[in-house]
């Protein structure tokens, strides 16, 4: 990142600045969202991130209390898989309500009531009791079983553009963009007047690189309805656009790369695919569960970085479901931006893993162990923050580092780096990917820790501090 500050006087800016207002909302699935204001909506409630708007049902709320570190949707090369929001399409499928006590019990899905339902012999009775549970599982990140219910409404009504709509966030959201797109086409032939469909479909396209498509559907969900969430979207495709316009294209084994012929040489192309495909390997040993689609990859000057991500300035690269990265000046594969190569796919393999359900803090954690990157001169100093329980709480670096500033976000990578290394070195990779294997499977991360390492947050860092202390000294 090239930022040149240390731990503790980092630190001391970021005690300073954290001051701004901000909420927590608190998920009943043991997750945490730190946003900087929060609304109720009807049946939702809308937060604002940064100069984003997103909104999540009432229902997946325990409750919402103030204070907290602002952080924004989407980290810095740490990104989603997908920069797909809390998307909350409207429930269209008849008589869910009447359904939902039957299917949902005791905060879960009752497989025998919902078998009985399914053997009544009526279509759009089974349909919708297979959405209620489907959609309760999808609320609560819970990815395979989601799949599973949302599988089986379509079976008994292939063309159900609710269920078709809510398929396909699902798919794009967890990285399989290309086996979305099929759901999100009939979805929108299904629904034309629905504003949903086309939302989703224009996610859908600009994860494939249809950004043009994406473009003209999002559009056509304005006509039918606005939403300030789109118009960002589309804000951000049209700077893509404008900055990738005359680019080139060329594909590897996993991945696509677009660059400015005169940018770039080929045999500079030629490396950087390499290094990426190399790197493929060996996150494939190390972490598992490789994305299922080819990896998009764009070279850029530094200012059209800038102009297309918006990314704070102390950002080195971004991968937001592509994997963005500046090269301005460079002629050949250095050491550093070998580094850079690898950190950002270790977020596309984690996304995979977690079904994009990673806490900010793993994600960039991880990202760097695999670069890979060492505590160095910061393990002392870092000791000494965990020891005084001056460090920032990693549940709040559950959210994305965007918002921080220069000295904020260094001292947040430093922590997450500590907090991974003291569990791969006490653990191993294996417990780092059960970890991410049981977010994805809808734990909550501290239920995902304390079914891996044994910790809660408040053990985990006491135990960090211990590392730090035995590892760097006091």
């Amino acid at each position: 990142m090239g930022l040149r500050v240390t731990i503790l006087g980092a630190l001391g800016m970021l005690l300073v600045s954290a001051s701004a207002p901000a909420e927590t909302i608190h998920l009943k699935n043991g997750r945490t969202i730190l946003v900087d204001s929060v609304r109720e909506n009807g049946t939702r409630y809308e937060y604002e991130i940064g100069d984003d708007t997103y909104a999540i049902p009432k229902s997946s709320v325990e409750r919402i209390e103030a204070g907290g570190m602002p952080a924004s949707a989407s980290g810095s090369g740490g990104k989603n898989a997908i920069e797909l929001p809390a998307f909350v399409p409207a429930d269209s499928v008849a008589n869910q309500g009447d359904l939902l006590q039957s299917v949902i019990k005791e905060g879960k899905v009752d497989t025998d009531a919902l078998a009985k339902l399914e053997g009544k012999g009526n279509v759009e009775l089974s349909a919708t009791a297979d959405f209620v549970a489907g959609k309760f599982e999808f609320d609560h990140g819970n990815v395979d079983q989601a799949r599973r219910y949302f599988d089986s409404a379509l079976r008994f009504q292939p063309e159900n553009a609710t269920v078709l709509i809510y398929y396909a966030a699902l798919l794009v959201r967890t990285g399989n963009a290309s086996q979305a797109m099929p759901y999100a086409q009939r979805a929108v032939a299904a629904a034309p007047d629905s504003a949903d469909a086309y939302t989703v479909l224009g996610y859908v396209q600009e994860a494939c690189d249809r950004t043009k498509d994406a473009v003209a559907s999002w559009k056509h969900s304005l006509e039918l309805r606005p939403d300030a969430r789109v118009e960002q979207y589309i804000a951000k495709a049209q700077r893509e656009q404008s900055a990738e316009g005359d680019f080139a294209q060329r594909e590897s084994s996993h991945f696509v790369l677009h660059y400015e012929g005169k940018q770039t040489s080929e045999a500079f192309r030629e490396q950087i695919l390499a290094a990426l495909e190399s790197d493929y390997d060996d996150l494939s040993r190390d972490l598992g569960t490789p994305p299922r689609d080819n990896i998009l990859v764009t070279l850029y000057t530094e200012q059209a970085f800038f102009d297309v991500t918006r990314a704070p300035s102390w950002t080195g690269a971004l991968n937001d479901g592509k994997l963005r990265i500046p090269v301005n000046g460079l002629s050949s594969l250095t050491p550093e931006l070998a580094r850079v190569l690898k950190h950002e796919l270790a977020h596309s393999f984690i996304n995979s893993l977690s079904s994009s359900r990673c806490p900010h803090w793993l994600n960039e954690g991880i990202a760097q162990l695999v670069e890979p990157k060492s505590l160095s001169g910061d393990g002392r100093q870092l000791g000494q923050l965990f020891k005084t329980q001056r460090n920032i709480p990693l549940n709040v670096l559950e959210g994305s580092f965007m918002q921080f500033s220069g000295a904020q976000a260094y001292v947040a990578y430093a922590e997450s780096l500590a907090a991974v290394s003291y569990i791969n070195d006490t653990y191993g990779m294996s417990d780092i990917q059960r970890i991410l294997q049981r977010l994805g499977e809808g734990s909550s991360t501290e239920a995902a820790l304390r079914a891996t390492v044994h910790s809660d947050y408040g053990q985990l860092e006491s135990e960090l501090a211990k590392y730090l202390s035995d590892k760097y000294g006091d």
